[in-house]
């Protein structure tokens, strides 16, 4: 079973980020960058898999410029057995990215999709149902737990009343949630056994897909300080500003 896995390079999730002076958009000027956390998640499942003898093949796939050949190859290091950059220097918004991953499943003809439900600098949370869609593919979203058994891949999801398991038929997209495993440790000899593996570069307008952004930023804006906490002297106060300050009450 061949598992391909979408990885997106975002700004590290340990950096405050900036936003430009004239507020269309962040300043990645000289900022870390790295794999989205929840993408790491999904090459982690997938590697699991292979390791239990249940996929074959582990293919990490970005898009975007040809720095993401980085993130690439972290997840190679992972345990990845090869990649594919769709390189392109254009704006890519979900629906692209999804137009852009159905093509790939087209060419590779995988049996499971799995990727992140979401990317720490948009939090869209659109690309995995949106390729589903567009692929005719049954999906599970916000995946805890995957397993495979009689040949259809058991998915434990979280929701409002606890946990939903779900029974799909494969060819599958799988997004994954926080709680599905924790990425191991990529070491210094993966590393540099990663910068052998196979890395194929696509350019994007080669795959007929329209690029074309549906949505405009108007305006980027950082969120409002907090302001400090005032001490009340009893209980009556406290209830007097959360009704006339606050006005939460």
């Amino acid at each position: 079973m061949k598992a391909l896995v979408p990885v997106k390079r975002v700004v590290d999730y340990n950096v405050k980020v900036r936003v430009k002076s004239d507020g269309s958009g962040v300043d990645l000027a000289n900022v870390k960058m790295s794999m989205n956390p929840f993408d790491e998640i999904a090459v982690e499942e997938a590697v699991r898999l292979k390791e239990k003898g249940l996929v074959t093949e582990v293919i990490a796939v970005s898009c975007g410029p040809a720095q993401c050949q980085e993130t690439l190859r972290t997840a190679m290091a992972v345990g990845a057995d090869r990649a594919i950059l769709v390189e392109t220097d254009a704006e890519l918004q979900p629906l692209a990215v999804a137009k852009l991953l159905k093509a790939l499943v087209e060419r590779e003809q995988p049996q499971l999709v799995i990727l992140g439900k979401q990317a720490i600098d948009d939090d869209c949370n659109q690309t995995g149902q949106m390729l589903a869609a567009l692929a005719g593919l049954p999906q599970a979203t916000f995946a805890s737990k995957v397993a495979l058994a009689d040949g259809r891949l058991q998915v434990t999801r979280e929701v409002d009343g606890g946990l939903e398991t779900l029974s799909l038929a494969l060819p599958a997209v799988v997004t994954t949630d926080l709680r599905l495993n924790e990425p191991r440790y990529v070491t210094l000899p993966n590393i540099m056994k990663a910068k052998k593996k196979p890395l194929e570069t696509v350019k994007a307008d080669t795959l007929g897909v329209d690029l074309a952004p549906r949505l405009k930023t108007l305006k980027v804006a950082e969120p409002a300080k907090r302001s400090a906490g005032v001490r009340v002297a009893d209980v009556a106060a406290l209830v007097e500003k959360l009704k006339n300050e606050a006005k939460v009450i």
